[in-house]
């Protein structure tokens, strides 16, 4: 495992946003759901794809709390621009679960 410095943790800008709309993702090679996810008015709506098809269905996203990193570059995916990583970690079967605050709390707000 490489190590990184304190600083280069700092340069990694990770947010908790709020999913404002989920539609299913039928194009993009493996399956996927474009999210639109409101990190307030700092960074505003950004959008994103994920490949969490086997624990999520697009209308139960809605309102989720969800952890996205906001400075990458935007990447292509498919027709679909992704402009922010949600953040989430494999279970058993090796399918995501997506990582997010145990409670609620305010849109923008910066991990720690």
């Amino acid at each position: 495992m490489a190590e990184i410095s304190f600083d280069d943790f700092l340069k990694v800008d990770i947010r908790v946003g709020e999913v404002i709309r989920a539609e299913p993702y039928p194009e993009a090679r493996k399956p996927a759901i474009k999210l639109w996810i409101d990190f307030g008015d700092e960074i505003g709506v950004r959008k994103s794809s994920a490949q969490i098809t086997a624990h999520y269905a697009p209308d139960a996203l809605i309102g989720k709390q969800v952890m996205a990193v906001v400075n990458f570059p935007p990447r292509q995916i498919g027709r679909f621009m992704s402009e922010v990583l949600v953040l989430g970690l494999p279970d058993d079967e090796k399918e995501i679960v997506l990582i997010g605050p145990d409670g609620a709390v305010p849109k923008g707000g910066r991990m720690h």
